[in-house]
């Protein structure tokens, strides 16, 4: 059960483990105002004499907590990774993040997190789109004449990652995963967000397809509609 609130497990934490260090950032749901009775505190480290980055979990002060350690140079490879992806965690928590700890380091680390994300990714090309639109066609297709119920889970799954991840690229918005799926579409446009929650949550409850073609349909039509006919792939 836990006995005290997240920053103050969070700096004492920090006081008993890593008083050495030169900054720490309290992140995650519990910085957003969205902590759940599972949520973990986030915790990024930075110590200028580590020669390598870590990531560790433990459960201290009554809080499941998780640490991402780095020196003053380390996390920047790690922004640049998520941000490639698309998915910009580690810059999200060091922007975000509430300061646990500074020897005048974290104003810096901070703004550059923060520009890396109002930057946005890096812009689809053409062939990305493509590239896109033939695997959610393809997606679209098996879901369509699947008739079997225990696949037609997995592959509305997949169609709904898929056609997530093609609104928000298109627009040049970050993505998501899991819970972050909703998140990042919420932040783009949350009127798409409710049709899209709408349809998978109709196909779930009653096995009906037709919102759900509709939607990708409509997501789609704005880049040609759905493409099988002529798509290639690595030929020379």
């Amino acid at each position: 059960m836990r006995k005290i609130s997240s920053m103050e497990a969070a700096k004492q934490f920090m006081n008993q483990n890593f008083s050495h260090s030169q900054g720490a950032l309290l992140a995650g749901s519990v910085v957003r105002g969205e902590e759940t009775a599972t949520s973990d505190l986030d915790i990024v480290i930075f110590d200028k004499n580590l020669t390598a980055s870590y990531r560790e979990s433990m459960i201290d002060y009554g809080w499941p907590i998780e640490i991402f350690v780095h020196n003053l140079t380390s996390y920047k490879y790690f922004i640049e990774m998520d941000c490639k992806a698309g998915k910009p965690s580690m810059a999200r928590m060091i922007s975000e993040g509430i300061i646990l700890k500074d020897e005048g380091i974290l104003v810096a680390i901070k703004k550059e997190a923060k520009e890396k994300l109002e930057k946005g990714p890096e812009k689809w090309s053409d062939e990305m789109i493509t590239q896109k639109r033939y695997f959610i066609t393809d997606a679209l297709d098996d879901f369509i004449g699947s008739t079997n119920r225990a696949e037609d889970i997995f592959i509305a799954n997949n169609l709904a990652e898929l056609v997530h991840e093609f609104v928000l690229r298109t627009n040049c918005q970050w993505i998501g995963s899991s819970k972050w799926i909703v998140r990042a579409l919420k932040q783009y446009d949350e009127k798409f967000t409710e049709k899209f929650i709408v349809a998978f949550n109709a196909f779930y409850e009653t096995e009906e397809k037709k919102t759900v073609i509709q939607l990708v349909d409509n997501v789609l039509q704005l880049y040609g509609g759905r493409l099988f006919e002529g798509f290639s792939l690595g030929k020379h």
